[in-house]
């Protein structure tokens, strides 16, 4: 019996249906209609009531706080108009309105890396004293030194290293694993890590730091309880049975209770599966992309903090990482998607604009940071971006071996998952 031929429309509504899904996730009716109703007069007549209130009945004497509320006018236009047109991306939970304002203060974030990319280092440096004058009295060489005194190994000393950002390290491992659900590459990416921070400690004196403070802190325990519990959550999500039921069809205060709770839960659970022992080498060139995209992301928090000298507990600092973790995660689920799923044949829109700004970071270092970067030891850095090939190829050839040699364990692995949610159902 001869093929069937493909028709040409049924291929194309597969690709924009697979694209659609990750770039504007439709919302089922399971909810209040109320909260996914458009109420566009509405916002438009509570906006514009709000601009006339605070143009025409503040005072304007004072012009700094003038422009700071012009600024904070503009930014609050923009992201309603991001809720009204732009995507929400693949993700609708707690409500695709949160999801399409974080797309929108990404827009916002960009244009801003983007406006910084063509002044001059002393423009950049005023912007910031204008907006934080405290910041005149920070000089980076105050910073927390990690590599001194190394052969001094008491329990005061490693006590002394256990601060606020080793508890950084923990909850940022837990949510990346969170984000990636696969040990094999969060381990890969965590050892990765410290071979950058050796690469890169000649330009940036925070990366010193001792044998035991790199291995037994940060990748042993820091990083390696947060990929546990993350990963630990991920199982639980994954083995919990997704079965909605619209809030208005609970009859009791208790279960509207904890249906509203758990709106802010996931509305489903994929399992992910970056690598396959027969996948193309496409997919490991995208792999190796990913993990150069991670290190290069990390680079530019601790390059843009030393450049522009703010302290790591800065407000900015701190705003920066919350922003990006939260648009690193549909920039991530999205490009899954589009490495996975042949029928995706365009990235999503979240993780192009991630892709400018990590990119347009990277670019305001090397403008703003040209005196630390005449200092770079270039053996460093190409040894650096071949190590990180070579591992990321070697743990794509490792992980197919040990799936092509092992193949028991996997599938008694998926049996047992298959077992636990037929308990579930």
């Amino acid at each position: 019996m001869s093929n069937p031929i493909k028709n040409p429309k049924t291929t194309s509504r597969t690709r924009i249906e697979s694209f659609t899904s990750i770039n504007e996730k439709p919302v089922d009716d399971i909810s209040l209609d109320f909260f996914y109703k458009p109420h566009t007069i509405t916002l438009l007549l509570i906006s514009i009531g709000a601009v006339i209130y605070f143009a025409f009945i503040r005072e304007t004497d004072d012009t700094e706080k003038n422009i700071s509320a012009g600024l904070l006018c503009c930014c609050f236009f923009f992201l309603i108009i991001s809720v009204l047109a732009f995507p929400n991306g693949p993700f609708i939970r707690p409500h695709p309105a949160i999801w399409r304002m974080v797309f929108g203060m990404s827009v916002l974030y960009l244009l801003g890396c983007l406006f910084i990319l063509f002044q001059n280092y002393s423009t950049v440096k005023s912007i910031l004293y204008w907006f934080d004058p405290s910041l005149k009295d920070f000089h980076i060489d105050s910073e927390k030194e990690y590599g001194v005194n190394c052969s001094d190994i008491t329990f005061e000393r490693i006590w002394s290293h256990v601060d606020v950002f080793a508890f950084g390290h923990f909850f940022g491992w837990m949510f990346k694993a969170i984000l990636i659900r696969h040990m094999a590459i969060l381990w890969a990416t965590s050892v990765m890590w410290e071979i950058t921070e050796l690469a890169f400690a000649h330009l940036l004196p925070n990366f010193v730091e001792c044998w035991w403070d790199a291995l037994i802190l940060d990748v042993l325990i820091c990083n390696g309880l947060g990929i546990w519990c993350g990963l630990k959550i991920c199982q639980a999500l994954e083995m919990r049975e997704y079965k909605w039921e619209s809030i208005k069809d609970i009859h009791s205060t208790t279960g509207k209770i904890k249906r509203a709770v758990l709106q802010f839960t996931p509305e489903s659970w994929t399992s992910v599966r970056w690598l396959d022992p027969k996948c193309s080498y496409m997919r490991v060139i995208a792999f190796c992309e990913l993990v150069l995209f991670w290190q290069v992301s990390e680079l530019n928090t601790f390059f843009l903090k030393h450049i522009f000298e703010m302290a790591p507990s800065h407000p900015f600092v701190t705003a920066r990482l919350i922003l990006i973790g939260v648009i690193v995660a549909p920039s991530v689920r999205q490009f899954y998607s589009y490495v996975t799923d042949t029928t995706c044949k365009r990235v999503g829109t979240q993780c192009w604009v991630y892709g400018c700004i990590m990119v347009s970071e990277s670019l305001i270092c090397i403008k703003h940071g040209q005196e630390l970067f005449k200092q770079t030891h270039a053996v460093n850095i190409i040894l650096w971006f071949i190590v990180q090939i070579l591992l990321s190829i070697v743990f794509v050839v490792s992980y197919a071996f040990y799936h092509k040699y092992c193949p028991q364990k996997q599938t008694q692995s998926l049996s047992t998952l298959n077992e636990t949610n037929k308990k579930n159902k």
